[in-house]
């Protein structure tokens, strides 16, 4: 089934290809214009205004809640009925050290809050957190995809490995332009998303 979308395309394969090129223009266009400067950190305003951009020019949900309940591959998301009260609890969370800082995003990842797009929007999302609170972001370059989605499956659960896969990537490049394309790369092609380099288009 292919999401209904503002392109009018009805093919998943050019769907994806389409998906790919635009958003990370539009991701490029959030370090370029230095977007991110403005947002307030950890809250999901914040959140829903990456999203919004990065998906504005494909869906017309771009920035909003959900409001059916998805899963992905066995895992049930938290259920759109108590979606904006858990994002209300998870916005509370505590992002005073990189431990809280995961926390936040795991459970910001449990919740699901977007039809599409989630996981791509919550990596820079994240990274957002850690700039301002530690001064750091995460190298996705240096993060393996399977080591990483083993990871997130696994993290409602208990969230140790993800936590030591993402600090062992960490770096202080936080105003680096290769580090942040880069990482939009390798963050894109956790979900399959690999024929278009974001610091080219």
């Amino acid at each position: 089934m292919v999401l209904q979308n503002k392109l009018g395309i009805t093919s998943s394969a050019q769907l994806h290809d389409a998906e790919e090129r635009l958003t990370k223009i539009r991701a490029a266009e959030l370090f370029s214009e230095k977007m991110l400067d403005q947002l307030e950190p950890g809250s999901f305003e914040t959140l829903a205004t990456i999203h919004r951009h990065l998906f504005q020019d494909v869906y017309d949900f771009a920035g909003t809640v959900r409001s059916e309940d998805i899963s992905k591959g066995g895992f049930r998301f938290a259920s759109a009925l108590y979606l904006d009260d858990a994002l209300k609890e998870i916005e509370k969370m505590p992002q005073d050290s990189f431990d809280n800082i995961v926390r936040k995003y795991v459970e910001m990842n449990v919740a699901h809050p977007f039809r599409e797009g989630n996981g791509r929007s919550m990596r820079i999302w994240l990274d957002h957190i850690l700039k301002a609170e530690l001064g750091v972001v995460v190298d996705w370059q240096n993060v393996d995809k399977q080591d990483y989605l083993l990871a997130m499956e696994r993290s409602p659960i208990k969230d140790t490995e993800i936590r030591v896969l993402l600090q062992e990537a960490l770096t202080d490049q936080v105003d680096d332009r290769e580090t942040f394309m880069k990482g939009i790369d390798a963050s894109y092609s956790y979900e399959g998303y690999e024929a278009y380099q974001a610091g080219e288009l």
